[in-house]
């Protein structure tokens, strides 16, 4: 292709997402206006989806709308990917563009942990290493970056003082639009200024940035394996009296654990929330709360699901001998019993979202969903095609597009 071409090809781009962006500002400026025309007022709800999507004209455009950035409208499809948070990472992964994303939050970090999970997926490789470490995020970096889409949300990055609307506004119209949704991870509210904000589900926030890169085919098959992995998980569950009582906690060890409640709102418990476990604490302790070894073992759970236990530089063997060594820790019933078993990530797309279903199911009832391998290092373990959960090469050609819808 010759320089000439090259250019006129980028400018095109770059056209397309300053329309875009103006299309940003404008709601931004209205407050997500096009949710009051609905007459939905400013309750937020998990249940509540945005999937008015414009017929393309003959120019080709079409328009996505999420919130908090309300309507965006692209004359093509994003080619170079901003991510802040892993679920959105995730989401550009699954749809087969995991090598666009260029800026992420602590990149190296989760780079590794996703590829404990993509070890099992055939044919599928990915490397977030070395990207911009995006958790503060500058205007000047994102010029640099010059990305189609910055997919992430404008309102949790509004939380840092070095961010107002019109510094989102700037990015918006100069360099390509905001296009992502984070507070709903747990219902959070959002900043002062944001208030009509919307909640959605994981699939539903995935399901509308699936229509903004033009992938719905990827999304409906993704979507059907999950759904027939819910069918599977509701239909075998236990009886509420035979379910453990379980906690979620990060520890580096034992003098500062983060315990994490399995069944509130929002996408962080998407894992978890489906398999109806009883909260260990009772709900006398709030999510993302730190606890201590005595506190631990007067809620006593049955199971004990430690985040990060499959990032690389993590030992399960080590943190579970911590426990075991502990006059206090010994005795909580999940540590005499070996039920500390590692997960993955809080801030999961879909394609972790599937492994995560999986592990916590058989972590948790394994009479019903088949015995979880112990885990010490390395990859997610293999598991025996008749007692997989979903299928692995099915997943795999639908990141890579040889599947037929």
């Amino acid at each position: 292709m010759t320089t000439d071409e090259t250019e006129s090809e980028t400018s095109t781009r770059r056209e397309y997402m300053k329309y875009g962006g103006a299309v940003l500002s404008a709601g931004l400026l209205a407050g997500c206006a096009s949710d009051a025309e609905r007459g939905d007022g400013a309750t937020p709800t998990e249940s509540a989806t945005e999937t008015d999507t414009n017929t393309p004209t003959a120019d080709e455009s079409y328009s996505v709308s999420m919130s908090p950035m309300g309507e965006v409208t692209f004359d093509s499809p994003p080619e170079t990917v901003f991510t802040r948070l892993t679920h959105h990472a995730d989401m550009a992964f699954a749809l087969g563009r995991g090598d666009t994303v260029n800026a992420m939050h602590a990149p190296d970090y989760y780079s590794g942990l996703w590829n404990q999970f993509v070890e099992r997926l055939p044919g599928v490789s990915l490397d977030w290493t070395g990207l911009y470490s995006s958790w503060e995020p500058s205007k000047e970096k994102l010029y640099e970056l010059d990305s189609d889409i910055h997919l992430a949300d404008p309102a949790w990055i509004a939380k840092q003082d070095n961010w107002d609307r019109p510094d989102f506004e700037e990015i918006a119209t100069n360099v390509s639009p905001w296009f992502g949704n984070s507070l709903s991870d747990r219902h959070a509210e959002p900043a002062p200024g944001w208030e009509d904000y919307r909640y959605y589900t994981l699939w539903e926030q995935f399901e509308l940035v699936a229509e903004a890169f033009q992938e719905q085919a990827r999304y409906e098959a993704l979507a059907a394996i999950h759904d027939e992995m819910r069918s599977t998980i509701e239909s075998n569950l236990p009886p509420e009296s035979e379910r453990p009582s379980a906690v979620m906690i990060a520890a580096a060890d034992i003098e500062e654990i983060y315990a994490y409640t399995l069944d509130n709102p929002g996408f962080l418990t998407a894992h978890t929330r489906p398999f109806g476990a009883r909260d260990a604490f009772g709900g006398s302790v709030e999510t993302n709360s730190v606890v201590d070894l005595e506190a631990l073992l007067a809620a006593d759970p049955d199971v004990i699901l430690h985040l990060g236990g499959f990032e690389p530089n993590t030992s399960l063997p080590k943190r579970r001998e911590v426990f075991n060594s502990d006059p206090v820790g010994s005795k909580i019933t999940a540590v005499q019993n070996d039920r500390i078993y590692p997960q993955g990530a809080r801030y999961q797309g879909p394609i972790l979202h599937l492994f995560q279903l999986e592990m916590t199911a058989k972590q948790l009832y394994p009479e019903q969903f088949g015995e979880w391998p112990t885990y010490t290092e390395g990859p997610y373990p293999e598991i025996p095609a008749e007692e997989q959960l979903f299928d692995r090469q099915r997943v795999a050609d639908i990141i890579n597009g040889e599947f037929e819808a």
